[in-house]
């Protein structure tokens, strides 16, 4: 089996190292959220062994079906299957009296809600906390925001970019002296998510304990804000504001640390090299490595504050010996030697890598409209298992299921909720 540049071994059984977690058995959420950040939290929890069922409109289903990378028009994009698998999809015209009557008592069967619609719409549905605690006294009620209640900002709109900006990622990320750069990762987007997650999964066992739900809300701003706590340190230390280092610590004091070039020439030909303040031999190894074992014991290179005053020398040092290797080679020989080393891989190298699929980590799934095509799962081995990947569902593909077994609706009573367009 083919799709792109990627291929799988169909002779080998990789399914041994995945399985249906159950973490979360019997625990029902419904996803009122879309795009990224709080899809990427409620496929978490998906993964964990949740029932999540999205909520989406009749017909077009979430705008990030339709959204980034999109095969064709008759297809769900890329983008909406990275972040929705293992879950279900009902339809519900929520503009409707009948469909808000029909979500209300999904409600009161539900654990979870969770939603990250703009700000003032969830209100104008008649959805607030205050409406669904009254139908379900021990519902966790989860909320994503670009700003915080309370904020200056409090109705504005927010992607992931405007995150992280506003949250000060931006401002400790990129070349020093140069212009602010967005992190490639989602960190406002799933970063967001994640910590959302968590707090979810207090909630459930707080309801638990003392049959009372909650209502968390997490602003964008604020989850971003909380992954910088090195920059906050620098600050806190400094009086100053945590300025660029590129690709060194946000101390920018730390000599060697850094990109560096390898054979090959390519985009992402280069390893990042660190060695550690606190652990003086690794640099002392290092020097061994690249050809310049008669520098061991000089005061010019024994500590990292000497070394500071000539980083262009060490770096130029290491650099040379780096073009002498590819990218594969520098990481083995420098790792072997216990130095914090890495190399700079991209996502066709990763996804080529059949070291991850044997280990579990990227899994083949089959799409019924985009075919075969790996995934990267959820992170962490539950009993040496990662989670099962199942696909993400077409549009309202579970109405029927998820509204029989959640309500009890009839086979009559679900063809009249469907031929009136509430489904």
């Amino acid at each position: 089996m083919k799709w792109g540049i990627f291929m799988l071994d169909e002779n080998k059984n990789y399914t041994n190292n995945q399985t249906d977690i159950d973490c979360l058995n019997g625990i029902k959420i419904i996803d009122l959220s879309q795009y990224e950040a709080g899809p990427s939290c409620t496929e978490a929890l998906a993964w964990l062994g949740a029932e999540v069922v999205k909520i989406e409109k009749p017909v077009t289903g979430e705008p990030a079906r339709y959204g980034y990378a999109r095969v064709s028009d008759d297809k769900d994009s890329w983008y909406f299957c990275q972040f929705n698998a293992n879950k279900k999809s009902i339809t519900l015209d929520l503009k409707s009296n009948k469909g808000i009557e029909i979500l209300k008592e999904l409600v009161k069967k539900a654990d979870v809600f969770i939603e990250n619609l703009a700000p003032g719409t969830i209100e104008r549905l008649g959805l607030s906390f205050e409406a669904l605690a009254s139908l379900n006294p021990k519902l966790v009620y989860a909320q994503v925001k670009g700003f915080g209640e309370g904020s200056r900002y409090e109705n504005f709109h927010s992607y992931d970019p405007i995150a992280q900006a506003v949250g000060g990622i931006m401002s400790v990320t990129g070349e020093k002296d140069g212009t602010p750069c967005k992190p490639g990762p989602g960190l406002g987007d799933t970063g967001t998510g994640m910590t959302l997650g968590i707090s979810i999964l207090a909630a459930l066992l707080k309801a638990e304990k003392t049959g009372k739900g909650s209502r968390i809300q997490v602003a964008m701003q604020d989850s971003c804000m909380s992954y910088i706590r090195l920059a906050w340190a620098y600050t806190l230390h400094t009086g100053e504001p945590c300025m660029r280092q590129g690709a060194k610590g946000v101390n920018g004091t730390t000599v060697p640390q850094g990109v560096y070039p390898c054979k090959g020439g390519g985009t992402n030909d280069y390893i990042i090299l660190y060695c550690h303040p606190g652990v003086p031999e690794q640099f002392q190894r290092l020097l061994e490595i690249i050809g310049r074992p008669d520098l061991k014991g000089n005061p010019k290179y024994a500590t990292q504050e000497s070394r500071m005053d000539i980083e262009d020398e060490v770096n130029a040092m290491i650099s040379n010996w780096t073009l002498t290797k590819s990218k594969e080679e520098a990481m083995k020989i420098i790792g072997e030697a216990k130095v914090p080393v890495g190399a700079v891989n991209d996502t066709g190298e990763l996804f080529e890598d059949p070291e991850f699929e044997e280990r579990g980590l990227i899994q083949s799934i089959k799409h019924p409209e985009l075919g075969q095509f790996k995934m990267v799962g959820w992170p962490i081995r539950h009993n040496g298992s990662f989670a099962k990947i199942k696909p993400a569902p077409l549009t309202g593909e579970h109405r029927n299921e998820v509204l029989s077994k959640w309500l009890g609706l009839r086979e009559e009573e679900l063809k009249e909720l469907s031929n009136s367009g509430i489904i």
